[in-house]
């Protein structure tokens, strides 16, 4: 979402040099709405009109292919007018992932493969423009640049942009350290020299360095700085691979086909047992190639695919019980117990053994965490009380659903 942004300074920034002007604030302030503005207003209209042409009767080969077509065509308008394409499209592509669409399974897999391809070919007309010959005399000062970058600037940068949301400590230091990593940066360098700009060759290929300190240095090591700031969240819930299949538009069901997995719920369950939503019915189970009969009694084992009828949009219920589950060491993160947010912090007390001060003893655990965390907490979010600590394990919306509670040691 931060791309756009960059490209548009990059363009403005690249445009001013090759035509100078008299008032290049005016100039960089009205671009800039002009661009984001455009770009808002075509995203949403783009978005809301390609979800609803994708949900018209068509062959099945065609969705991923207009949604391609939609994508191209919102970007290009943009472009055109004079708006920022990258934001409308971005806009766009959110507003159309986010929704229930018939075959959207298909479009997803479709995209996933345009996004890979893309990528590669990205990728292959850098190297192409690389030569590391070239890139020897920049080791030195690309190598005092990336580490002003990683351990001055951004920090810096990071510090002003999330003062006024009051971000614990150690959430800014671990932002700070996802820096300058990917092919974005090197393709914006490459803008200077295409407008025919002087001495530009050489930028491209220190921003190349730059990338890539940033990505040795840091990207290898995001994973074990997030453990060791204790931000490391365990995994969640994997959505299980399944089919889709609109049988009735007028409605609005679904034909579900999932496998039962060996290690997810759903193994052993009595058919009749599945938790499906209001409405949602038990179609089938095919067993090595054979419909089995009264699939109801019988208890579902590894390698069975299960036919579901259900409401459009599938049930949260059916997915924990077909996705596998993880292999968590949950008190190792989230504590021993698992206590109600409405617990009065002095109740904790007396069972945990530990004192509270006056000022908190008619708190709640919910209110104490709001309270530490700027009325902001997320899933993770941890704060030590006395001789215990209070893990947020649950949030639905901007309520606390479930808390954690670890004993000092």
């Amino acid at each position: 979402s931060n791309d756009p942004m960059a490209i548009f300074l990059t363009v403005t920034l690249v445009q001013l040099l090759v035509h100078p002007s008299g008032n290049a604030g005016w100039s960089i302030l009205t671009e800039l709405l002009q661009q984001m503005g455009l770009g808002l207003v075509l995203g949403f209209a783009g978005g809301y009109l390609l979800s609803q042409s994708l949900k018209l009767s068509l062959p099945s080969s065609l969705y991923p292919l207009l949604a391609l077509a939609g994508a191209l065509s919102i970007f290009g308008a943009t472009n055109l007018i004079g708006g920022s394409g990258f934001l409308a499209i971005y806009i766009a592509g959110v507003m159309i992932g986010n929704r229930s669409l018939p075959f959207g399974n298909d479009i997803h897999r479709f995209h996933d493969g345009m996004a890979w391809l893309s990528q590669i070919g990205m990728f292959l007309m850098l190297g192409l423009l690389i030569t590391p010959s070239n890139l020897l005399p920049m080791v030195l000062p690309a190598t005092a640049i990336a580490l002003v970058l990683i351990f001055v600037a951004r920090p810096v940068a990071v510090a002003v942009s999330l003062l006024p949301f009051h971000f614990p400590r150690r959430e800014q230091v671990f932002i700070a350290w996802c820096g300058l990593r990917g092919a974005v940066p090197i393709i914006l360098a490459l803008f200077p020299t295409l407008a025919g700009l002087e001495h530009m060759r050489g930028y491209f290929e220190l921003v190349f360095f730059v990338v890539l300190i940033s990505l040795v240095l840091q990207g290898w090591t995001i994973a074990p700085v997030a453990r060791w700031l204790q931000l490391e969240l365990p995994p969640p819930l994997q959505e299980p691979e399944h089919q889709t299949m609109k049988i009735c538009q007028d409605q609005a069901k679904d034909l579900l086909l999932y496998e039962a997995v060996p290690g997810s719920h759903a193994v052993g369950m009595l058919g009749k047992h599945l938790p499906l939503s209001e409405g949602g019915q038990l179609v089938g189970i095919v067993r090595h190639g054979i419909m089995i009969e009264n699939p109801k009694e019988q208890k579902l084992e590894p390698g069975d695919r299960v036919m579901l009828l259900v409401a459009e949009g599938g049930s949260p219920a059916i997915t924990r019980a077909f996705a596998l589950s993880p292999m968590l060491d949950k008190d190792k993160f989230f504590g021993e117990f698992v206590i109600k947010p409405d617990a009065l912090l002095s109740d904790l007390g007396l069972m945990y053994f530990f004192s509270v001060d006056a000022q908190h003893r008619q708190q709640t655990v919910a209110e104490y965490i709001l309270q530490q965390f700027h009325k902001k907490p997320v899933v993770g979010d941890r704060v030590q009380f006395g001789p215990v600590k209070f893990i947020v394990k649950e949030m639905v919306g901007d309520r606390i659903a479930s808390v954690g509670l670890k004993l000092s040691r």
